[in-house]
């Protein structure tokens, strides 16, 4: 491979990493959205909760008359946390279970640790790549970390639909709502997982043909 080539795959690379890392944050950190009750009185006590792909934590606050809103609660309010009933029965979540969408809650997390898989083989062909002629590894690698960030933002497109239908139900005491930052890691890795696979499958092909009447076979080697 050229040294312009070699260059152009380590910056790649590198932006790939970065989109690793914040697709592990979003997975582990609890801030995908932030939900709050709709108050009719200033001085009622704000029940605010945010929840990720594992658990939920609730925040109860008692709001001064200047408060208008339990949006800005969370960092001030002690937290109780718990994670959900179906990845762990013997903790209790009695505030959200019934709000809960189980399914979209056990589908967004299968499919966002399905996209750490392929960030963990696409990572190891990458390093393997780097051994003596084994750039054709980088093809399958740009591939894996393509998948990831399509298996990525399907787990943020459902948690999305989750947290509609949750918002949207009559049985629920939460009106209103924001993403938070752990969405915002989500949606952030997609990009560089899914660009960067497209360009580093780019930068890996063989070189084309500059002549017409050279083919794929007569090409200098890159080696």
């Amino acid at each position: 491979m050229s040294q312009t080539k070699t260059a152009k795959v380590r910056v790649t690379l590198f932006f790939i990493l970065v989109g690793g890392v914040l697709a592990m944050v979003a997975v582990v950190t609890d801030h995908w959205a932030v939900l709050s009750p709709h108050l009719e009185h200033h001085n009622e006590t704000c029940e605010a909760a945010h929840f990720g792909l594992w658990r939920i934590c609730t925040t109860r606050v008692a709001l001064q008359n200047k408060d208008k809103s339990c949006e800005h609660i969370m960092p001030s309010g002690e937290k109780n946390c718990s994670y959900f009933r179906h990845f762990n029965p013997g903790e209790s979540s009695e505030i959200f279970e019934f709000t809960t969408q189980k399914e979209y809650s056990i589908s967004a997390a299968a499919i966002a640790i399905f996209s750490l898989g392929f960030i963990i083989v696409g990572s190891i062909c990458a390093c393997l790549s780097f051994g003596n002629k084994r750039d054709y590894l980088l093809r399958p690698a740009s591939m894996f970390y393509a998948f990831a960030g399509l298996c990525l933002i399907v787990s943020v497109e459902v948690m999305r639909q989750s947290v509609k239908r949750m918002i949207d139900s009559e049985d629920t005491v939460w009106i209103e709502y924001y993403y938070s930052w752990s969405f915002a890691c989500a949606c952030a890795a997609f990009t560089l997982l899914f660009l960067g696979g497209l360009f580093l499958l780019l930068f890996s092909l063989p070189r084309m043909p500059q002549n017409p009447w050279e083919s794929c076979m007569d090409a200098e080697p890159e080696h």
